[in-house]
């Protein structure tokens, strides 16, 4: 009797157990490695472990069933697939791994920078750059791992051989340029190098007023003021004008117009305007003024101009500006604002 299917048995029950042990030894060294890293950025140190943990345990798997493969592999064609899937496998393992340690990497680097502090330009524009070069290191090693796994295939070697060549990928790209989808690629590529919007900059496209939340290589997301999302082809910034309120500053000048009758005096709004933004917490010391702008038939337009470090605080203050103003108008001059004066004449009668 042949002694095939005992030997075939016990390595795979060899191997069953010897995975078990490895996976209770892996699970204890994650804890150990988790515990240490509460000393110095939890945050960051255990996000990492987490994101790299998985895809090392399959490469440690694939190693040890690389150790006990002769004990139960035979020749039989059944067992050649096997082995050629356990290869795609790898491939498939380290490309994942790989793609892991990158992501670590830039969020490890990304953590470094605050983009909450008043002054964020700089740390705006790295954390842009870096998180669309993240995302095209990303695709360039889907491209690679995925030639890679043509190789294994005899019948489909070429094709994987084109694509690991740099004269393969160059000519994908060129043939495939005229695409939209590369085109759009390409623009996400272009704003990651001249920076027209940063992550975090305060926009106003398609007549919405909101901020910059996610930027990829295909597409952006703009999160409206009213918590909706805009989602937007990274072509629009690089083909249509939009307004961008942080380009080189978030410092920003606000205004409020007020339409009021000719008999308000302005030098007491004024007044009014100066004792209002001197103790405003949003208010940022620069600019705060009042001007006539324009007249018509019943009223003057006054412009208020005020100032803040960025277009939120700026909004807040300008609200707080106009029902102040108002409330001040109303209490002073309650008949100064904007109305329609009849006038009856009184004429001898004949």
């Amino acid at each position: 009797m042949s002694q095939e299917p005992y030997r075939i048995l016990i390595g795979m029950g060899l191997f069953l157990l010897s995975s078990l042990l490895l996976y209770l030894i892996y699970q204890r060294v994650i804890s150990v490695l988790k515990r240490k890293s509460l000393i110095r950025k939890p945050a960051v140190n255990s996000f990492v472990i987490d994101i790299l943990k998985i895809p090392v345990l399959w490469l440690l798997l694939w190693i040890l069933f690389k150790i006990f493969s002769h004990s139960f592999i035979s020749e039989t064609p059944v067992f050649s697939t096997l082995m050629s899937i356990n290869n795609i496998l790898l491939i498939l393992t380290v490309g994942w791994l790989v793609i892991k340690i990158v992501k670590a990497f830039f969020y490890y680097w990304l953590n470094k920078l605050d983009i909450h502090t008043a002054d964020n330009l700089n740390a705006r524009r790295n954390l842009t750059r870096m998180k669309i070069f993240e995302n095209i290191i990303v695709a360039t090693i889907v491209v690679v791992v995925l030639g890679i796994c043509l190789m294994t295939f005899e019948q489909v070697r070429s094709i994987g051989v084109s694509l690991l060549t740099s004269a393969g990928i160059a000519g994908i790209i060129v043939g495939f340029a005229a695409q939209k989808s590369i085109a759009t690629v390409l623009a996400g590529i272009q704003i990651a190098i001249t920076q027209p919007i940063r992550l975090d900059d305060v926009v106003i496209v398609e007549g919405e007023w909101g901020r910059i939340e996610e930027i990829t290589l295909t597409y952006v997301v703009v999160k409206i003021w009213d918590e909706r999302r805009l989602i937007l082809p990274v072509t629009y910034f690089i083909e249509k004008p939009f307004q961008n309120w942080t380009r080189n500053t978030a410092e920003i000048l606000g205004t409020v117009f007020l339409y009021v009758d000719y008999a308000l005096p302005v030098d007491a709004l004024r007044s009014r305007l100066t004792e209002i933004v001197q103790h405003h917490p949003k208010w940022d010391g620069r600019v705060a003024n009042i001007q006539v702008t324009d007249t018509k038939e019943r009223y003057k337009e006054l412009r208020v101009l005020v100032s803040s470090k960025d277009a939120s605080l700026n909004w807040d203050l300008r609200v707080d500006v106009r029902e102040q103003l108002l409330d001040f108008i109303q209490q002073n001059y309650p008949g100064c604002f904007a109305q329609m004066r009849v006038q009856k004449l009184h004429t001898e009668s004949l």
